[in-house]
């Protein structure tokens, strides 16, 4: 259509400009005047956006999920440095994929290139329908629920002024992250290392008890004395609940296009952010035991202000605020990396196309992020975000293990392909082992809420093959969805990214090239 939406001319600049990250400004400039996603994402910012997703309001709050089923204070141990440990090679396994198929949109990414477009858009469609507006509003939840309970002491905070509060949040942080790349990397960086501190004076505060003598539920005699007879059931349900805690691992591979030398700081990040995570979750647990009982920590609704409040006297109101600014900066994370999914989404056709636009001056997914904010306001409308996030939290695990199991297919089918990394295949099975295990245990101890989720993602199907197979839609369908296209690209100034060279690993493949135009006017 010849009034279609408009796409940013290139004879600007030339194709090396627009690959070369040290040409990547903090807006588009005249001189380079490709509009794309730029590459501002250093190392630094990298390590911050895996440890800032990971380390949300869980370790302050609650890590006594993993103690209660542990059975015991040295078992929790093992358990939280054991999935750790999976959690590395996890990452490992996604390192190698987000090489070699260098391309936004992380595991979505590589499952639609691997398996096919079906595959692909039933793992984007689960998370853009409930995985990360509800992960996003909780967390925004748990923000305003710490920042107002100090003027609530004696009460719960009214249930309208947190919902407020967290649509505020959210809205700031949209509004920042659509301004500037470069400003919303640094929020990151302000939070997570401000969250890294917190936990910091948590770990050096139980070095000092142990210096004191305040070591009894370490010794080995009573640390494995169990408080309730040991059970494989539970223990394995104790993985599981470690293994949420570690989640956000690999939403680094979502903005793989905007990283700096990704081939280089893309395992670089993940090599030092996973043992900084296990680090921090392993020693602040064994703090958190130096100053109460496992009786204590278990009736404890917030383990780190229990523990501030035996500890650190006058300053324990360090603890709260070091919650509430840990969620602030989860909220922004979980922002930035879910936008660029919604926006790989839409650049590979299976999204409206208008959410693969970019601002033209400031180079940023605007629509994308405009989508993101919509649905997480929408999610905190309802009452049942914890049961959404019940029923969908086995999906997305199970989506871990398909992306894993997609790195052993890929070497089966394209052995000679170009892999900056190669990683051993024998980490990805015993990943995979393990990923079986926690995935029988939890369709045996909850097959009502397993087949929930497997429902709610199975409504996928019919949406992908009436909104992206259908190849001939009606004429009036193409004339609306190009007039909303127009719309939305003048009132957020918005225009297609240009394109570069197409990635290795990233061959279209039959009937791949009917699914983009499904969705364009």
């Amino acid at each position: 259509m010849s009034d279609g939406p408009r796409k940013r001319s290139s004879s600007g600049g030339s194709q090396s400009d627009h690959l070369n990250p040290q040409s990547s400004g903090e807006n588009c400039s005249e001189k380079d005047s490709n509009v794309a996603l730029k590459k501002q994402i250093g190392l630094f910012s990298g390590c911050t956006i895996i440890v800032g997703n990971i380390i949300g309001s869980g370790i302050f709050v609650s890590p006594r999920g993993v103690l209660e089923n542990a059975g015991s204070v040295g078992v929790s141990l093992v358990v939280w440095a054991g999935t750790g440990l999976i959690t590395a090679i996890g990452a490992l396994c996604y390192a190698e994929l987000g090489v070699t198929i260098p391309k936004s949109g992380g595991d979505y990414a590589y499952v639609k290139d691997i398996f096919g477009g079906l595959a692909g858009f039933l793992r984007l469609w689960i998370a853009l329908l409930i995985i990360y507006p509800t992960n996003q509003a909780v967390i925004a939840l748990t923000f305003s629920n710490y920042m107002l309970q100090p003027f609530f002491p004696s009460c719960h905070p009214p249930e309208t002024g947190l919902r407020l509060l967290a649509a505020t949040c959210l809205l700031l942080l949209t509004w920042i992250n659509c301004y500037s790349v470069r400003w919303a990397t640094r929020v990151q960086d302000f939070f997570t290392t401000g969250k890294l501190l917190a936990l910091g004076l948590i770990i050096i505060t139980g070095f000092v008890q142990i210096c004191k003598g305040h070591y009894y539920w370490l010794e080995p005699v009573h640390s494995f004395q169990p408080f309730h007879d040991y059970d494989v059931g539970s223990i394995a349900l104790s993985f599981l609940q470690g293994s949420f805690a570690y989640g956000g691992w690999n939403f680094l591979n979502y903005v793989t296009e905007e990283l700096v030398d990704p081939h280089r700081n893309l395992p670089r990040a993940i090599y030092i952010s996973i043992p900084v995570v296990t680090f921090v979750y392993v020693f602040a647990n064994v703090a958190y035991i130096t100053a109460m009982s496992p009786q204590e920590l278990l009736a404890s609704n917030a383990v780190a202000v229990t523990f501030g409040e035996k500890l650190l006297g006058v300053m324990s109101w360090i603890m709260p605020i070091s919650v509430a600014l840990s969620t602030f900066g989860g909220v922004n994370g979980s922002l930035f990396t879910s936008s660029r999914l919604f926006f790989a989404g839409a650049k590979e056709g299976q999204l409206p196309r208008f959410l693969a636009m970019i601002h033209v001056t400031r180079c940023t997914p605007i629509p994308a992020l405009l989508f993101t904010l919509l649905s997480t306001l929408l999610m905190l409308c309802t009452s049942d975000i914890y049961t959404l996030i019940t029923y969908v939290g086995f999906i997305n695990y199970i989506f871990y293990g398909i992306t894993v199991a997609g790195q052993i297919v890929l070497r089966i089918k394209q052995p000679d392909l170009h892999r900056p990394i190669k990683v051993n295949l024998a980490w990805a099975v015993i990943y995979l082992l393990f990923w079986a295990f926690l995935m029988l245990f939890s369709l045996f101890t909850e097959p009502v809420s397993c087949g929930v989720g497997l429902a709610i993602m199975l409504t996928g199907v019919p949406v992908y093959f009436l909104g992206i197979y259908w190849e001939n839609k009606p004429q009036c369908f193409r004339l609306v969805t190009g007039k909303i296209t127009r719309v939305c690209q003048v009132l957020c100034s918005v225009v297609y990214p240009e394109e570069g060279p197409e990635p290795c690993g990233s061959e279209k493949k039959d009937g791949d090239e009917k699914e983009g135009a499904l969705f364009t006017d």
